[in-house]
């Protein structure tokens, strides 16, 4: 049986922390838990916002579709028996968002370790370096960059005119030829190191300075230093950054939706899934397959952070000696 006096007891004790916690649990429940229950349930439906009278509830519909665009099918039969037609960008939306990601996240991470490892040595003025460095993580995601990018890129832009005084002629428009476009948005995401930088150095400054110096006596130089001291103790951070970019590539929209035009770009080469998910839902009305859209993406994210979570045990080392 339950303890009614003492769950009363429990309460009155903590009146205080409910209080305080009381506009955390209701923007949980409101603005995050609700939404996600109702998303899950429109999931299974053919809703259209403009006409939310006609709602249907289609079943596993939405993920057939999905599925059958894996498949590269270009019709599959509804939970009604009906012929419909498969979403043919889907397929397109997942490879470059998985080439963008796979790519972004290691050359991100790379940059971010090197300049954290350089600032985390005694130079002058290393502070001012420090927050130099981190500014394009403020500024990067904003509208504002995005298009001072698309300039940049443009085939007048200021990149080729550069490339221009080196000798280099008939250059293309970076942004418009899809052979290039993805990677001007990589090279975005790299620039906005900022954040993993800053981790990257705090657990640096952790590393006690005994073990180079015993390294050093036993005549190992800087790049065995590092191989061997730097990147063991500092798995756990590389886990950490290396699950937390993942997450937010995953989530990448703005910088695609302004610099393809809000359209995924020449030949959707920079169609990525938040933003054919954008298009599916308030473009076309088809908020019940965006919110499919929108699991998919969540188990996809889900899934790849529990496979490098079990990896780690094999590369991520805690100082406990296992």
């Amino acid at each position: 049986m339950v303890n009614k006096s003492g769950i009363a007891k429990f309460f009155r004790h903590n009146t205080a922390a409910y209080l305080f916690l009381t506009p955390w649990l209701l923007g949980f429940f409101v603005l995050t838990l609700y939404p996600m229950l109702y998303s899950l349930q429109l999931s299974f439906t053919d809703y259209d916002f403009t006409q939310p009278n006609s709602t249907q509830w289609i079943g596993l519909d939405n993920y057939r579709n999905m599925y059958a665009s894996v498949r590269g099918e270009t019709k599959f039969t509804s939970s009604t028996g009906e012929e419909v037609r498969v979403d043919r960008y889907y397929k397109k939306s997942l490879e470059v968002t998985f080439r963008y990601v796979f790519i972004s996240v290691p050359l991100k991470l790379i940059v971010a370790l090197a300049v954290a490892v350089l600032m985390s040595q005694k130079l002058r003025g290393v502070s001012f370096y420090r927050a130099v460095y981190y500014i394009p993580t403020l500024l990067g995601g904003s509208v504002a960059i995005a298009v001072l990018w698309r300039k940049l890129f443009e085939k007048e832009g200021l990149v080729n005119d550069f490339l221009g005084t080196l000798g280099f002629a008939d250059l293309p428009s970076w942004i418009t030829n899809p052979e290039y476009s993805l990677y001007t948005l990589i090279l975005l995401t790299v620039w906005q190191f900022g954040s993993s930088m800053i981790i990257f150095l705090a657990g640096l400054k952790q590393i006690p300075q005994e073990y180079y110096e015993a390294a050093s006596v036993d005549g190992a130089n800087k790049v065995r230093q590092f191989i061997s001291i730097t990147i063991p103790l500092l798995s756990p951070v590389i886990l950490f950054n290396l699950i937390m970019q993942i997450i937010y590539a995953f989530q990448s929209f703005t910088q695609a939706y302004i610099i393809g035009g809000g359209k995924g770009g020449v030949l959707n080469s920079t169609l990525f899934y938040t933003l054919h998910l954008y298009i599916q839902g308030w473009t076309y009305h088809e908020l019940g397959y965006a919110s499919a859209m929108a699991w998919i993406l969540l188990l996809i994210i889900g899934g790849i952070t529990a496979v490098i979570f079990i990896s780690s045990r094999w590369w991520v080392s805690y100082g406990t000696g296992e």
